[in-house]
């Protein structure tokens, strides 16, 4: 299996922190994809890039058999003790080691970014049985608060030029969009999918500065550095959440997400 190093080295360091500091997802887009899919009892998903389920827990919520696939040691093995009922292998979204046609939906949340597409297209629809879809959902940060293009703007900045990157948001809740480029490949002539269909919701995330920190060191590109490196980042995110009025505080804060949901079946 082939894994980024970033995600190979630092989802390894952080899997802890990844799992206390990220947002969960909306039950309103859970219901939507639920139903668009369907999945229900008797219907199974695959779960690809599952990391340590955020994702996954809700999809087991539907009723569907649920199959997680995640590559990192330690991100499998904390999904695997949130939720033991939930079968979870090895693979990668390339190279899922499941059999042909045993998937009524594939679902990747906060992963496709990283996988290589066309080796990941291929086996989506050598899992998905006929009429199967896959779904595609992320958590984007609404840039439009100040201080999150702010934390948004260290993030970038510290990034590899070979980082996969989620998509952006680029603009306000209610005019949201993010960016672009993984649409080429179900776009382009003879791609052999159908229409893209999405929806979109605001997702508020109670959490602490101190929490918001967390969600930086826990990012695969800055949890892979050396300590000093690391240290370097707590401070130049300390200045920039102390300057603004927002993070100012040592109370509740709330961080504003926007979650996006795709989904296109084969044509």
């Amino acid at each position: 299996m082939t894994v980024h190093h970033a995600a190979g080295v630092g989802y390894q360091r952080a899997a802890g922190v990844y799992e206390r500091s990220r947002p969960s997802y909306p039950l309103a887009a859970l219901a939507a994809l639920a139903d668009a899919l369907p999945l229900q009892a008797g219907r199974t998903v695959v779960d690809l890039g599952a990391g340590t389920g955020k994702f996954t827990r809700l999809l087991a919520l539907t009723g569907a058999e649920v199959l997680a696939v995640e590559p990192v040691r330690e991100m499998r093995e904390t999904l695997a003790g949130l939720l033991p009922g939930v079968a979870v292998g090895a693979g990668t979204a390339e190279a899922t080691g499941l059999p042909d046609g045993c998937a009524d939906a594939v679902v990747a949340a906060q992963s496709w970014h990283w996988f290589a597409e066309a080796e990941a297209l291929a086996e989506v629809r050598r899992l998905l049985r006929p009429g199967g879809a896959l779904a595609l959902v992320w958590n984007t940060y609404d840039t439009s608060v100040p201080w999150v293009r702010d934390f948004q703007d260290i993030f970038f900045r510290l990034a590899p030029r070979d980082l996969p990157s989620p998509p952006l948001a680029a603009g306000p809740v209610d005019d949201h969009r993010p960016a672009d480029g993984w649409r080429r490949a179900f776009e382009a002539p003879g791609s052999g999918w159908g229409a893209i269909h999405e929806r979109h919701w605001p997702n508020p995330h109670s959490t602490t500065v101190a929490d918001v920190v967390e969600r930086m060191m826990s990012s695969s590109h800055i949890a892979v550095l050396d300590e000093d490196a690391r240290a370097r980042v707590r401070a130049e995110l300390a200045a920039v959440l102390g300057a603004h009025d927002a993070t100012r505080v040592s109370g509740a804060i709330e961080m504003p997400y926007t979650t996006d949901v795709y989904w296109v079946r084969p044509a």
